[in-house]
């Protein structure tokens, strides 16, 4: 990497902010914890992660952080992501590509419906309702 100009350095700077700005959770209400164990990142949870933050800055969605975790324990189907949305049952998905973040967004985090084909830590039934989880 050769010389920067106080421009580069200042707009590489600016794009860090931001980056970190998304896995901060001060003031936001929906989280999104992505498991990073070795098994994880063997299956491609890095695309995953990258992939949300992709989407959320795309469609301007600011109220949902993206963190992440060790192991979640559930190996048989890394890549694996845990869904806070506030008035929902917390949910665990698994096998998640970069497909099913976007499906996880639109249908979870902004439809506040579940994305039943991916779940893998279901919340009890009792709590679920016909209307897919509202």
């Amino acid at each position: 990497m050769g010389r920067m100009t106080l421009e580069e350095l200042r707009k590489l700077r600016d794009e860090k902010q931001n980056a970190l700005q998304k896995r901060d959770i001060e003031g936001k209400d929906c989280r999104v914890v992505v498991g990073m164990g070795t098994c994880g990142i063997a299956a491609g949870a890095k695309v995953v992660l990258d992939t949300f933050l992709q989407i959320l800055d795309e469609n301007k969605i600011e109220n949902v952080s993206v963190t992440q975790t060790g192991c979640m324990g559930l190996c048989y189907v890394e890549p694996t992501i845990e869904v806070f949305v506030p008035g929902m049952p917390n949910v665990i998905y698994g096998k998640v590509d970069a497909a099913t973040v976007k499906k996880i967004v639109e249908q979870h985090i902004i439809g506040k419906s579940l994305v039943t084909d991916h779940m893998f830590d279901r919340p009890a039934a009792d709590i679920i309702s016909k209307d897919g989880g509202r």
